[in-house]
């Protein structure tokens, strides 16, 4: 497959999406196992911070990573050490009992997964302007399939997720997690691209840590993507607790584990629909006004979510949401690839996903024990609102007009 024109392009979709789908399952069952034994949004939200403090540092690393070692290289080992975080739940259950499956392992082994993801997806998203070259595809076009895959990986993995958990049960369900990372490192293997291989070490600093200084250098420097990076930072710490406790909090006292699945699938399959609409939309469409009308419209659909709804408005809000900011991921990715040298590139995607997750562990730590004390409904207001002012804030931010320029404006 990967000797055609579009071969490589498509060898990397694949395994975007079977890489996607097992973290998209591992949404769903770490914080079900932990709720289901503790019953604590306290407990689930220490799970789902261990999954997420060492994503800003293992991104800083993993960009400086696919830089030094490769970006083939480092989408498989990544990959065959975030199946083996997953795959030592099963059999810990079966060599040691389930009662070896508690809070502090559920919470390590979470942490060893998140560790080593970020490399894998950004081995493979540095690799998307050589394939979609190679492809005859503009890197818009590409950008936005791409990313339209990684969030139908998030429709499959939850979807999956949740029904497994229903008929298998959560810890059984981590096999098809292990399993679908494998079949992401079967088709890199295949994978034959000019710049995948081993990396011209001449154009590189001699050290690591150098390395990674240069990337933040060249972040901090560019002002549009520095204005990019705190937006995405307060976005995601304001979001990611409503997806990673809340929801499932929410759900698990209700017992009903299908319906998170949905929810989930929701948002993804909206944000499949934004993502692969943005190939269209970038035609007629300023990136700043997708930008901004992504981040205002998750302010108020966040502070209708925060009443608790039915069921069906839920659904329709996080399809709204997940479609607005379907085409942000594009526009961020269009970004990184125009501005950052081939050299830089890994490292600079690196540093964009570390700070977008910086704030994600302070978000979570605060939502679980407020969930617990203040309850749901005051936990998802009190994260819609700042939603609402981070939008008003980005209309004045100038360095978003940079986005709609032909290369990006330094400082």
């Amino acid at each position: 497959m990967s000797n055609g024109k579009r071969g490589p392009l498509l060898v990397i979709l694949f395994a975007t999406l079977m890489a996607g789908a097992g973290n998209g399952i591992s949404i769903v069952a770490f914080p079900w196992l932990v709720l289901q034994r503790t019953g604590s949004a306290f407990d689930a939200s220490i799970v789902a911070m261990a999954g997420t403090i060492p994503l800003l540092v293992a991104t800083l690393l993993a960009g400086a990573a696919v830089d030094y070692l490769g970006r083939k290289r480092v989408s498989m080992i990544s990959d065959a050490l975030s199946a083996l975080s997953v795959a030592t739940v099963p059999v810990l259950a079966l060599t040691l009992g389930v009662e070896a499956i508690n809070v502090a392992v559920l919470a390590c082994l979470a942490a060893l997964g998140a560790f080593f993801d970020p490399a894998g997806m950004t081995a493979r998203e540095t690799m998307l302007p050589e394939a979609a070259t190679r492809a005859g595809w503009t890197l818009d076009h590409a950008n936005s399939v791409y990313e339209a895959v990684f969030n139908l990986s998030y429709i499959v993995g939850p979807g999956v997720g949740g029904l497994l958990i229903a008929t298998l049960g959560g810890i059984n369900t981590m096999w098809v997690t292990a399993a679908a990372f494998g079949l992401s490192i079967i088709a890199i293997a295949t994978l034959r691209l000019e710049g995948a291989g081993k990396p011209d070490r001449a154009a590189l600093p001699q050290g690591m840590w150098a390395g990674i200084v240069e990337g933040l250098r060249f972040v901090w420097n560019t002002r549009v993507l520095r204005a990019l990076a705190i937006v995405d930072l307060a976005a995601t710490g304001l979001y990611m607790p409503m997806e990673s406790v809340l929801f499932p909090k929410y759900f698990a006292d209700r017992n009903e584990p299908a319906h998170l699945g949905w929810v989930l699938m929701a948002l993804s399959v909206g944000g499949l629909l934004g993502a692969l609409s943005y190939a269209a939309m970038s035609k007629f469409s300023r990136r700043r006004t997708v930008m901004l009308t992504a981040v205002l419209t998750l302010g108020v659909a966040m502070t209708i979510i925060a009443f608790l709804p039915p069921l069906p408005l839920i659904l329709v809000l996080c399809a709204v949401i997940g479609f607005v900011y379907g085409p942000i991921a594009p526009i961020y990715n269009y970004v990184m690839q125009t501005t950052a040298p081939q050299h830089l590139r890994g490292r600079v995607v690196g540093v964009m996903g570390s700070l977008a997750y910086a704030a994600g562990p302070l978000g979570l730590v605060l939502a679980g024990p407020l969930a617990d004390t203040a309850g749901l409904h005051a936990t998802f207001l009190a994260l819609a609102l700042p939603m609402l002012l981070l939008g008003v804030i980005a209309v004045f931010l100038p360095a978003l007009r940079d986005l709609d320029r032909g290369s990006a404006v330094e400082i």
